[in-house]
């Protein structure tokens, strides 16, 4: 599953998605991680807006309220499966309105013993930025918000872990946006491991001062 990822630059997004800022779009930092601000496009009046929302559908997986009667805080599911498309999220999947694609320059997994993991960072050198699929929606405790779209990992890069982002060529934008749920199941596959740039790194996955999130990270 992803919890790190790093946006497009701003202007080559706009520019490659030929989109246009939406009235949500603020500029942010380039590293996103759950919880925070990020940014996706999405459709809005038959055209391509770039707008910022928050990484992570709200969940609360024991209630919205505590045992002493207080309201818990939700934790960010920032991952959907795609064989739960038609199950848990069907409410977006199937309404081409609440899709979306995130543009991604990069995205990290962790790798290693638990207390020792380090940085693995995933990008495509053919698409300096790339489109991974997404779902968003307005709830009540965050507004926007948005979630990623997973599948299974190329065999190649399991190691790493065994799903990836669903990674959209830019011939398929137009179908993940617009075309009914049916349609988009031939998405469900592994990006070919041989158009991936992988970098491993030295840097501790949790940084200091960063305890690891309380997250619900993949429904």
């Amino acid at each position: 599953m992803c919890n790190r990822a790093e946006r497009g630059e701003t202007l080559r997004t706009l520019s490659l998605f030929r989109a246009r800022r939406g009235a949500r779009f603020n500029e942010g930092p380039l590293e996103v991680h759950p919880a925070q601000p990020g940014t996706v496009i999405r459709i809005e009046g038959g055209e391509l807006v770039l707008d910022q929302m928050i990484w992570g559908f709200p969940h609360f997986p024991n209630g919205k309220i505590g045992k002493r009667g207080k309201p818990l805080k939700p934790t960010p599911v920032n991952n959907a499966r795609f064989d739960k498309l038609d199950r848990f999220w069907k409410r977006w999947s199937a309404d081409p309105a609440h899709r979306c694609l995130i543009p991604t320059a990069r995205y990290a997994e962790a790798v290693g013993d638990p207390g020792k993991m380090t940085e693995t960072w995933l990008s495509l050198p053919e698409q300096p930025i790339f489109a991974w699929a997404g779902l968003w929606s307005v709830s009540d405790e965050w507004g926007a918000v948005y979630t990623g779209v997973m599948t299974d990992n190329a065999p190649e890069l399991r190691d790493i872990h065994d799903r990836s982002p669903v990674i959209l060529d830019p011939s398929d934008w137009n179908t993940w946006l617009h075309a009914p749920l049916a349609d988009l199941y031939r998405f469900d596959r592994p990006y070919p491991a041989a158009a991936m740039k992988v970098e491993a790194t030295n840097a501790p996955w949790y940084r200091p001062k960063e305890k690891p999130p309380k997250e619900r990270t993949l429904l």
